[in-house]
């Protein structure tokens, strides 16, 4: 296990690195941790700073607790506090229309301005963020739509109660 296997681009300020273990999933990312800016609230909680690619269960301004091991790596414990935000995962099809462009995946959510990451230009996996005010049904007839039409594969890593009954 490393845990420099998952990059993500570093916020501005004094950010620190949150790690989540997880079991890793059949068929996908050979990977059993993923680390998350976040910014330290108190001297055993933090507030996630961006999207996770394969971590489930945590989305972007959720409030977690963690515990720091002997090698001064900081792991995830528990949520305190859920900020109300989900995660949207959008693979674009190398074969369809869009090709493996994560580029074409951002500009067909553009217009609900939603930040996001790209796992890697090899893996052109879009982790979306997507904020607690967003037009959740808007956002989901574009994500099946996408997939009916062969642009993209998707999955929801994290979402909340008004996001499932949109």
């Amino acid at each position: 296990m490393t845990t420099d296997s998952v990059p993500h681009e570093r916020p501005a300020g004094d950010a620190i690195k949150i790690w989540f273990k997880f079991v890793p999933r059949e068929g996908w990312l050979p990977h059993d941790t993923e680390g998350l800016w976040a910014t330290r609230l108190s001297e055993d909680t933090a507030r996630v700073d961006n999207v996770a690619f394969l971590q489930n269960g945590v989305a972007q301004g959720d409030v977690v607790r963690f515990g720091t091991d002997a090698e001064g790596v900081r792991w995830a414990t528990g949520r305190v506090r859920a900020s109300g935000h989900c995660v949207v995962r959008v693979l674009p099809v190398p074969s369809g229309p869009l090709g493996p462009s994560a580029q074409a995946v951002h500009a067909a959510f553009k217009r609900f301005d939603l930040g996001g990451e790209v796992f890697s230009a090899e893996f052109p996996l879009v982790a979306f963020d997507v904020p607690v005010d967003a037009d959740f049904g808007e956002i989901k007839r574009v994500l099946v739509e996408g997939e009916s039409n062969g642009w993209w594969k998707y999955e929801v890593s994290y979402g909340t109660d008004r996001w499932w009954n949109a």
